[in-house]
């Protein structure tokens, strides 16, 4: 059986020191710019016990900017920051893919270039919120803005940015990329055949068509970077940001699977526990996993790693779905808040701190972000008490 502590080489390119991932999760505590800093290279370091790390979502251009305060790497200076970020997690020992972005309608135009509307499959709004500026000019949650819908010749456009962000990911220092194909952004746009009523060759009609801007991306990246050094997230039945449900879910998720296997990918990153509806600091989590049958279809279909994402929060549960034989990777993300020494904790059974969630988002420096302390450093503390 394997052990959630048990090395991993992904892709026969990247070993993994152990089982567990750190779950991509936006902290919006980017400098000026939107850009990487020693605050994020002290949070990411402190992690870097994590078999992999898998960054925050970070924008492919400036239309990709969904949320206030999150990095980019479409900059110099975005670029140079990440490379903070890179050296500190391999000073470490850690490995760290970059999640790469665009969200697509999830955006608001005060946060677009030149307060334009945001980039939309169609021109139909989500029913959801984005964190950015409000009009009393503090950082909140608040709704949508209305799209408009993508050119054809824009989608391929896309394809060409992605492609050099990928590059650049290589030069900043990353072990690889991850694909973010989740969560109602972008790609999850396109690939919802209720949304996405386009008649153009990304078009809905056809499982072909509407994966099409995902699979050139992801062809693209593995062309660049080589096999075993991209992996793809996924969300199937998620309703988050507005995506409406799709009765064809599982043909897209089957036919994306087999295709990603036969691109040399090196992992599929799934959304296990079904996210709630709302904002992460409201939001109300609740017991929903995806169907066991399905994830038998899905590592039948697809030939690298799985990781499994969501509702894990100590290592038995994680132990439980290693043992199902049908994941090779945990994702935590929660727990990694105020756990920096998250693998320790599981490994020798400390006691799990817990993070308050006003500090998620938080501008306040460290506070919430890189104060939480490595539990010796607890223990000695209350022992010195």
């Amino acid at each position: 059986m394997i052990d959630l502590f048990d090395s991993l080489l992904v892709g026969g390119t990247a070993l993994l020191k152990n089982r567990i991932v750190m779950a991509p999760m936006t902290r919006t505590r980017t400098s000026d710019g939107d850009v990487p800093n020693e605050l994020m290279a002290t949070y990411y370091g402190q992690r870097a016990s994590a078999g992999l790390i898998v960054t925050e979502a970070t924008d492919v251009a400036p239309s990709s900017n969904g949320y206030a305060m999150t990095p980019g790497i479409y900059t110099d200076a975005q670029r140079q920051g990440w490379r903070l970020v890179t050296d500190q997690v391999h000073r470490n020992g850690g490995t760290i893919f970059l999640q790469l972005w665009h969200v697509g309608r999830m955006a608001h135009p005060s946060l677009m270039p030149n307060g334009e509307a945001p980039w939309g499959v169609t021109e139909e709004r989500a029913e959801a919120q984005v964190f950015a500026h409000g009009p009393d000019g503090k950082l909140e949650h608040i709704p949508a803005g209305k799209p408009r819908r993508l050119r054809t010749e824009e989608v391929f456009a896309l394809v060409n940015t992605f492609t050099q962000r990928c590059v650049q990911a290589r030069e900043a220092g990353f072990d690889g990329v991850e694909i973010h194909g989740a969560n109602g952004y972008l790609f999850e746009q396109f690939m919802n055949s209720v949304l996405n009523t386009r008649t153009d060759c990304f078009g809905g009609d056809s499982v072909e068509n509407r994966t099409r801007f995902l699979l050139e991306v992801v062809e693209a990246a593995v062309r660049e970077l080589g096999p075993g050094r991209v992996g793809v997230r996924l969300s199937p039945f998620g309703k988050f940001n507005g995506i409406p449900a799709d009765p064809r879910t599982e043909e897209n998720l089957l036919y994306v699977a087999e295709r990603l296997g036969r691109l040399g990918v090196a992992y599929l990153h799934l959304v296990y526990e079904l996210m709630p509806e709302a904002n992460m600091e409201v939001a109300q989590f609740k017991t929903n996993h995806l169907d066991h049958a399905l994830l038998r279809k899905i590592r039948k279909a697809f030939s690298g790693a799985i990781i499994w994402c969501g509702g894990f929060t100590d290592r038995k549960s994680a132990q439980d779905a290693l043992d199902t034989g049908l994941v090779d990777l945990i994702g935590f993300g929660r727990p990694y808040i105020a756990n920096p020494d998250l693998a320790e904790r599981l490994k020798h059974g400390w006691p799990l701190a817990e993070a308050d969630r006003s500090t998620y988002y938080t501008r306040r420096g460290g506070a919430g972000y890189t104060d939480f302390p490595a539990f010796p450093i607890v223990s000695a503390a209350y022992g010195a008490a």
